[in-house]
């Protein structure tokens, strides 16, 4: 899990794959717990899971693919 694992909170980093989506958005590296309140307030993003299935990440995300 070495090319996760440098994309997840410490805490995060030894635990299996399998509990990672069900994990807060906050155990991202780079995301603070105020950004994590700000997503929830915003989007109702609370879980790594949320954030992937977000439908506005998905777009933005689809748009940037086929605009390369």
């Amino acid at each position: 899990m070495t090319d996760i694992a440098d994309k997840l909170d410490k805490a995060y980093e030894g635990k299996p794959l399998s509990e990672l989506p069900d994990a807060p958005v906050a155990a991202l590296q780079g995301v603070s717990e105020s950004d994590a309140e700000q997503l929830e307030k915003a989007f109702g993003i609370r879980t790594i899971r949320d954030l992937g299935n977000n439908k506005y990440f998905r777009w933005a995300q689809a748009i940037n693919q086929l605009a390369d």
